[in-house]
């Protein structure tokens, strides 16, 4: 039974290795640039959006992320999910109504400690009025978003 198991687990591995070996990494400059190239980071520590560089950039959940400093970059490594925008490159409101509509960086606002992004500056005090329904309904509807 031992060398059964042992044999099972061999050829398991080998299936994984294969899959990792042959399975397309995802490029930075195949991935979609976020926020039209601004630093999500910025947007905390700045309290402003600031233009990111492609000197530095990272690919997270699809999208690539630019930032203005090194500094910057390593914060949003170290929690990626906190400083990127919420939905991604898709505006919170359109995408509560089912729609798709890529964000402003100008447009912003943070609520709970999380970055939700707009396609223009009129969502953001529609999103006020009612940030967690437009929460609820934007999660909803998260299908919506284009893959790339």
């Amino acid at each position: 039974m031992a060398i059964y198991r042992r044999t099972v687990l061999k050829a398991l591995a080998a299936v994984g290795t294969f899959q990792l070996l042959t399975r397309k990494p995802l490029h930075a400059e195949e991935a979609p640039l976020a926020i039209k190239g601004y630093d999500p980071v910025a947007y905390f520590t700045d309290g402003k959006p600031v233009e990111g560089s492609p000197q530095y950039e990272a690919v997270w959940d699809n999208n690539r992320y630019r930032f203005a400093s090194a500094e910057h970059l390593a914060q949003f490594k170290s929690d990626p999910a906190h400083y990127a925008p919420q939905f991604g490159n898709a505006c919170t409101t359109t995408l509560s109504r089912g729609g798709f509509k890529e964000v402003d960086p100008q447009a912003w606002t943070i609520h709970e400690d999380k970055l939700y992004m707009f396609g223009g500056i009129a969502g953001v005090p529609m999103f006020q009025k009612d940030p967690a329904g437009y929460i609820t309904k934007a999660s909803q509807n998260r299908s919506v978003i284009p893959k790339g």
